[in-house]
């Protein structure tokens, strides 16, 4: 079956081991045990995956990685990131390894030399590889590592960001699309090392797309796969949910969405379907925002549209519910709806909750100057989440508070050629969205990472906006906060010889 690709990637992290270990104690004369809550521990190891970046000769992409300081860590530990090898399960299906299946190795893009100070590497050009990251010991919790591709023309032209995520069994993608025009990208890696059996459904405004080519893909161990969309269904849909379900094995998946008047960018994967949904770090110069919906289930959903804006939840004129039949893709055009001022699209059932996925296609400029990005539903900020590849005057931190008023701090590292972290608090008021002064380190010399960690109060959602501007464009890329999952919950345990008595 003849299926276009090309060798891009999809990030994944999995949160692999956990430090620490169950403690037994010597059961008390007692015979009563109470019961403790269980301690929250760093993770051992984190594996990414980071995407091929660009078919264009002029891309120029740079490599972030960061790591929080975290308490409770072991003092020794690695971290690296290497392109990735095309291998069968028997080590001789590509051709692109050797040696009896040995994986093949070469010079790391990066290689951090210490958390709390990023480490950054960069290719060039259309032959950058997919990236494979693995963290170990005081490096995993809470590693973050961000490709950033600048393309100065072309499809795609502009900004395009992507943070390296984990390997899963089921993704949506509100967002995605097949009209003319566009050219959109379903990326699949796998990171183990038996092969893995996908299957890709579209789903547009009348339901799913007739097609059996997005049936069955397999995924060879440590391979990319990206499929491109307009070559499973002759159907051209402005709109489109991806739905990537893994049958066996486990994918990391992203969708590269590419425009060939309005730039592009990398689409990560919603947020599990819910209920209620959180879409943070609208740019308050955004010249036409478009909402994406879908609901996976029976039933058809009915939503309250609200704009989280400075000064609390507003009902946008003219976009005050959104009805999403059951299976069918929902759009809607919001237009310019931040005017002027920072804003997240806050989404909650009118009446019965049913699930949704959701996304934003945000355009800043107009004509022959616009550039696209796109917000997904994602989940909170949590206990803590970073952002790398920041610079002084190019990023935006946009924090939201749907629900009850926060307090967060923000702390910018040390930048990766110099410079000392600082630290700052900030208080997000309920129903609102804030672009927070966040701090720059002191003496900055490179890039740094912005680490978010929420204080108290209600659930804070984040979004940070990285711009460049090349030749009157204003390429703009945007990356979701969740919560980093650098800690785990591990459960006390106590020896009881009683269950091995009968």
């Amino acid at each position: 079956m003849n299926r276009t690709t090309l060798s891009l990637f999809a990030g994944t992290t999995a949160l692999a081991a956990v430090t620490g270990f169950a403690v037994l104690n010597q059961p008390a004369t007692s015979s009563a045990h109470t019961a403790e809550a269980a301690a929250q521990l760093p993770v051992e190891r984190t594996s990414l995956l980071c995407p091929a970046p660009s078919l264009s000769d002029i891309a120029d992409t740079s490599y972030t990685s960061f790591t929080p300081v975290t308490k409770g860590t072991t003092n020794d530990g690695k971290a690296e990131l290497q392109a990735a090898t095309e291998q069968s399960a028997d080590g001789n299906g590509s051709g692109k390894s050797s040696g009896g299946g040995k994986k093949k190795t070469a010079k790391p893009v990066l290689t951090p030399k210490a958390p709390g100070t990023p480490a950054t590497g960069d290719t060039s050009g259309a032959d950058g590889p997919a990236y494979v990251g693995t963290a170990e010991g005081r490096y995993a919790p809470g590693w973050t590592v961000q490709e950033t591709t600048e393309v100065a023309a072309g499809t795609g032209r502009g900004l395009q960001g992507v943070n390296c995520t984990g390997a899963d069994t089921d993704f949506w993608f509100p967002g995605a699309s097949t009209a003319a025009g566009r050219t959109d990208y379903v990326h699949l890696t796998n990171p183990d090392d038996s092969a893995a059996v996908v299957d890709v459904e579209l789903y547009g405004k009348d339901g799913q797309l007739k097609s059996t080519v997005g049936e069955g893909i397999t995924v060879q161990p440590h391979a990319s796969e990206p499929v491109l969309l307009s070559t499973l269904s002759e159907e051209r849909q402005t709109d489109l949910t991806v739905h990537v379900n893994v049958r066996s094995g486990r994918v990391g998946a992203s969708v590269q969405a590419l425009d060939d008047k309005s730039g592009g960018d990398w689409l990560a994967a919603s947020a599990d379907p819910a209920g209620s949904l959180v879409l943070p770090g609208i740019p308050k110069d955004a010249t036409d925002v478009r909402l994406i919906a879908f609901t996976p289930g029976d039933s058809d959903a009915d939503l309250k549209v609200r704009l989280a804006s400075p000064d609390g939840l507003i009902t946008p004129a003219g976009n005050e519910t959104l009805h999403v039949k059951a299976g069918l893709t929902t759009a809607t055009d919001l237009g310019p709806v931040t005017r002027g001022e920072a804003g997240s699209i806050v989404l909650t059932p009118t009446d019965q909750s049913v699930p949704v996925v959701a996304a934003l296609r945000v355009t800043r400029g107009k004509g022959a100057k616009q550039e696209t990005a796109y917000i997904p539903a994602t989940a909170p900020v949590g206990t803590r989440a970073t952002s790398a590849d920041n610079s002084g005057k190019g990023s935006t931190l946009s924090l939201t508070a749907p629900t009850g008023t926060a307090q967060v701090k923000v702390t910018a590292s040390a930048g990766s050629e110099g410079g000392t972290a600082v630290s700052k608090t900030f208080t997000i008021k309920s129903g609102t969205t804030q672009d927070v002064d966040a701090p720059v380190p002191s003496g900055l010399k490179g890039t740094y990472a912005l680490t978010v960690e929420a204080l108290s109060g209600g659930p804070v959602y984040g979004a940070r906006t990285l711009a460049a501007t090349e030749e009157g464009v204003p390429g703009f890329t945007i990356q979701t906060l969740p919560d980093d999952r650098g800690t785990v919950a591990v459960p006390v345990a106590d020896q009881d010889v009683a269950v091995l008595q009968k």
